[in-house]
């Protein structure tokens, strides 16, 4: 059995006295899209951050194919370098056109030459629907725009797994359509995902698998039709109760 793309084993993270985390154990298959959901304050986006280090975990591991970013002799910088992620806000380079802010990290992190960095971005601005958005300045770009050349950055990296943080939740409602419409493709390619989301049609259409996190724990996971559609934890189908009820009014 082949070693999964994201392992994570025994995963405690405290801020305080308040624990976030409480021994957390996932894996996700390589070509696999798990959506982690539950309410504000679960630990959905800590855990996001720890798989890729930007928090340190206080116990436990975490292996992105089979290295041990937690290990103390771990090349960090190198080890991320196989991690695209894309945050709620957006964090584009106000000062550089959109080509610019997908080539800088090719060129200063990678090594690429300007041509070649160039090239990879062009591609990746037209896999998001934006190549004719090159020599825009962010300014210039509405929120979901921003957004998807965001996750273009990501992919300029050439990373093994995607991590996305609730990337549509700073979205106008009329926006979010189109950067879940690049997350779809980028699932239907087999990219490796790991996606914090609110958005539950997206998880239902998309997602092989679904986590609910509450109180720092795994309450329950499984494929969409059964944690979404039908539930087996008393906790899970009051939070779907909660926020699938817009959902039912407008259908």
């Amino acid at each position: 059995m082949s070693e999964p793309a994201i392992r994570i084993t025994g995963l405690r993270k405290c801020f305080g006295d308040l624990d976030v985390l409480c021994g957390i154990d996932v894996s996700v298959a390589a070509g696999e899209v798990v959506c982690v959901i539950g309410p504000s304050g679960s630990g959905k986006s800590t855990l996001l951050r720890c798989v890729n280090m930007l928090e340190e975990p206080d116990q436990g591991s975490v292996f992105v194919n089979g290295v041990d970013l937690t290990h103390e002799d771990v090349d960090i910088d190198a080890a991320r370098r196989r991690i695209g992620m894309v945050f709620q806000s957006f964090n584009l380079f106000a000062h550089l056109t959109v080509l610019n802010n997908l080539t800088i990290a090719q060129r200063k992190v990678l090594g690429r030459g300007k041509e070649e960095a160039n090239k990879v971005a062009l591609e990746n601005l037209a896999r998001v629907g934006l190549a004719e958005k090159a020599n825009a300045m962010p300014a210039q770009l509405s929120g979901g725009q921003q957004q998807r050349v965001a996750i273009a950055r990501a992919l300029s990296m050439d990373p093994e797994v995607m991590l996305f943080d609730e990337p549509t939740s700073a979205l106008d409602p009329e926006l979010v359509g189109d950067v879940l419409e690049v997350m779809r493709l980028l699932a239907e390619e087999g990219m490796t995902m790991l996606v914090v989301t609110h958005e539950m049609q997206f998880a239902r259409e998309v997602a092989d698998r679904v986590l609910f996190m509450d109180g720092g724990v795994v309450v329950e996971q499984g494929p969409p039709a059964q944690v979404i559609g039908a539930p087996r934890h008393e906790r899970t189908r009051t939070f779907l109760a909660r926020v699938l009820d817009p959902i039912h009014r407008v259908e």
